[in-house]
């Protein structure tokens, strides 16, 4: 073998040509850095954008108990602060992804120059530091394949990267850091949301072994998936807690300990169908997004405020608990009743029995997301009928869960027809503050909600409105009246309505038994008197928003409203005559904490307070001895509650309309179509389709003090007293000293 020796000069040639090549490559890099800080390669982040670095966060709805109800978001992406942090998570993500952070200002050449080296040796090793790519993560967005745009972005990271030292501190970068990382399964987003996703925990109670495990998927969600690949996660996390304890942040006895434990997980994915009031999210979703257009609520750059991108924190009235007991309550009683209403119609000709059975049919096809996406693949109308007379594999609601099964889906449509739906808000009377509300019986399956958006015929829980103008009108509750049909005239065709026989009290009766035991006559013989146009204009003074027509109909209830106006409507009763707008929200805050958006209800003082405190002692009476007797004697509520059931025709409707001193709650059960219904009122009245479900709510209320919503209070009388006489023997008296009085005089 021949060793050339090469002669000085050739050595110090070579070496010149070595150097020039380093200094040239050099130069050269020096020279990419400078043109693509002037912008060759596309635009830099400004100052203003490092300051205000941009990522889809989501917006957060929070309830009165600071209990985030849900979020809203494109990225499930809730930012935390450093204080938020558990140590571990920080000392994992260090260990593991930049041992040097705290030495470097963005860019680690000594660790750049060793990995080039690992990487000509045939290791795959990253040499990107935790600031480069949280500047990745901000402003690069994902690696291009190509070599020479992935030049430019790494170049681009560099620069960033030392704006980012430069600006922040390294608490706040790691903290940012944790906040824009993906963590795969159901869209996850920062280190809050993994949290509570895998382990439904917050990020500062996380152990060492579950923010390894976190932090081991950063280097690929989907590969380290503990859901989708629970033993790599496992390798993966033990990787990290090896690298934690080389770095001293744990000692070898704890690696040992923890190596040994399982994932844990407890798997809490974020569904916008998923957690508490569903309902509720989106109609304030879409009410947020009304106030923000009406009041030209704009962001410092002019541009709308985005729900989904923008990490709003949205603080609302609803209280967490109240509203988990209003969602177990109806699911508690619509799972028996809807047994009921099964029973029913088991057997029964759907297409003799149901009016216009074959448009109702039309009607949901067309409604129906899989019409909707047939229609959107150019599927004519006779090839969607045959689809949905094609049997096929269906997920179907049960109050017993979910079940998949195979059948048309035009008989799926029949079978969520005959489904019974039910709805609940419950309000603070004298705040106005919506505590619970439970728009339908399954967001996932019905989305639309019948609390705000639905409105349904009221049936007997507007009588107390007619009532309401008696009492103003210096009637009392002690007034005796024959129960005989009345006819009112003068309004069109002349007006008798009927009378169930089996509910009627013959003879006469006080005002306060007629409206307890839902007397139509008497009902009609109020608004004989006081006459139809200042019972309209009493029931929009207490909220209510849809059309009401100024006939004598109205004191049965044949106008239609909602859940929400209603509720509303009776606070009136138990709020000293004053209504106060249902509120739910409290506030809107950008993700700075700034506040954008602070509500202020309004109020009406819609009747005088001695006449609400009256008709609190008349809803008394429906509780006490009359149609919502079954509250004290089946639920054993006896303490001061008033409330009034409502059943529309052919028992379409059932409702329950429940007053205390400090929850208003208003209850409606009926089919989506009101030609579906229970067959008979034994059934389908409202004490059996709606009370129940208020029952059971207030017993869970009662039963946990801390949410002060106490059993034994009872309505505040007026501070100038009470001039009607509530006391019936008395009243006689009084009635019969009058007669004697007149009879004296002569009249």
């Amino acid at each position: 073998m021949i060793i050339k020796k090469f002669a000085p000069q050739d050595i110090k040639r070579y070496n010149w040509y070595l150097w020039k090549t380093v200094i040239g490559c050099f130069a050269f890099l020096i020279l990419l850095l400078i043109v693509t800080f002037f912008g060759l390669f596309g635009p830099l982040p400004t100052f203003r954008d490092l300051e205000n670095p941009k990522s889809n966060q989501a917006s957060e709805v929070i309830a009165s108990d600071k209990v985030v109800l849900g979020t809203y978001y494109v990225q499930n992406r809730s930012s935390v602060t450093y204080s938020q942090l558990s140590p571990n998570v920080v000392n994992a993500l260090i260990a593991t992804e930049d041992t040097r952070f705290y030495q470097h200002s963005g860019i680690d050449f000594q660790r750049s120059f060793t990995i080039v080296l690992l990487n000509l040796l045939g290791s795959k090793q990253g040499a990107s530091t935790i600031t480069q790519q949280l500047a990745k993560n901000l402003f690069s967005g994902m690696g291009s394949h190509n070599p020479f745009v992935r030049i430019t972005q790494k170049l681009k990271e560099w620069i960033i990267a030392v704006q980012l030292e430069r600006r922040y501190t390294k608490q706040e970068i790691v903290t940012m850091y944790l906040n824009t990382v993906d963590f795969g399964a159901y869209n996850t987003f920062g280190i809050k949301s993994a949290a509570h996703t895998y382990f439904n925990v917050t990020p500062d109670k996380l152990t060492p072994d579950q923010a390894a495990l976190l932090v081991g998927m950063v280097k690929g969600p989907g590969t380290y998936s503990p859901i989708r690949h629970p033993e790599k996660a496992l390798n993966r996390r033990n990787v990290v807690l090896g690298l934690m304890t080389k770095q001293g942040f744990l000692s070898e006895g704890q690696l040992q300990e923890l190596k040994k434990k399982p994932l844990g997980l407890d798997f809490n994915p974020m569904d916008h169908n998923a957690g508490l009031a569903p309902y509720f999210r989106a109609v304030l979703k879409q009410e947020i997004q009304k106030i923000f257009k009406d009041q030209n609520i704009t962001k410092s750059d002019g541009t709308t405020y985005d729900l989904d991108r923008d990490g709003l924190k949205i603080y609302t009235t609803i209280d967490a608990t109240m509203q988990q007991y209003a969602e177990e309550a109806q699911h508690e009683y619509m799972r028996v009743l809807q047994g009921q209403f099964n029973d029913q119609w088991k057997g029964v000709s759907r297409w003799k029995t149901i009016k216009n059975f074959k448009l109702l049919l039309d009607e949901g096809m067309y409604r129906s997301d899989r019409y909707k996406e047939l229609k959107d693949e150019g599927k004519s109308d006779d090839e969607i009928r045959e689809n949905f007379n094609t049997p096929d594999s269906l997920e179907l609601f049960t109050w017993r869960g979910d079940i998949d099964t195979v059948m048309k889906p035009i008989d799926s449509i029949v079978y969520c027809k005959l489904m019974l739906r039910n709805s609940l808000m419950s309000m603070d009377p004298t705040t106005g503050y919506i505590k619970a509300w439970v728009g339908g019986t399954n967001f996932e399956h019905f989305k639309y909600d019948q609390v705000k958006e639905g409105t349904r015929q009221v049936g007997s829980t507007a009588k107390p409105f007619t009532y309401s103008v008696a009492i103003e009108n210096g009637f009392s509750p002690c007034m005796e009246v024959d129960n005989v049909p009345v006819t009112i005239k003068g309004y069109g065709e002349d007006w008798t309505p009927a009378q169930s026989k089996s509910d009627l009290l013959p003879g006469a009766i006080t005002l306060r038994r007629a409206l307890g035991w839902s007397q139509n006559w008497i009902a009609a013989y109020i608004m004989n008197e006081v006459k139809p146009t200042p019972v309209m204009e009493l029931i929009k003074k207490m909220g209510i928003t849809s059309d009401v027509p100024a006939y004598p109909s109205i004191c049965l209830g044949s106008f239609n409203a909602s859940v929400f106006d209603m509720t509303g409507a009776y606070s009136v009763f138990a709020n000293h005559g004053t209504w106060t707008e249902p509120t739910f929200i409290l506030r809107i805050e950008d993700k700075n904490g700034n506040v954008i958006y602070t509500h202020t209800p309004k109020v009406v003082q819609a009747m005088d307070a001695q006449s609400a405190y009256v008709m609190t002692y008349m809803l008394k009476g429906v509780i006490e001895d009359g149609t919502g007797s079954r509250l004290q004697y089946k639920y054993h509520l006896t303490n001061p509650i008033g409330g009034k059931t409502g059943t529309t025709q052919t028992n379409s409707d059932g409702w329950f309309m429940g007053v205390t001193p400090q929850l208003v709650t208003g209850v409606w059960t009926g089919c989506e179509d009101r030609d579906i219904h229970f067959f008979s009122t034994r059934l389908g009245e409202g004490a059996n389709s709606a009370l129940p479900v208020f029952a059971l709510f207030m017993q869970k209320v009662y039963g946990n003090p801390a949410l002060g919503i106490k059993k034994n209070v009872d309505f505040d009388p007026p501070k100038n007293g009470v001039t009607i006489t509530l006391d019936c023997n008395a009243y006689k008296q009084q009635q019969q000293g009058t007669g004697e009085v007149d009879k004296k005089l002569g009249f």
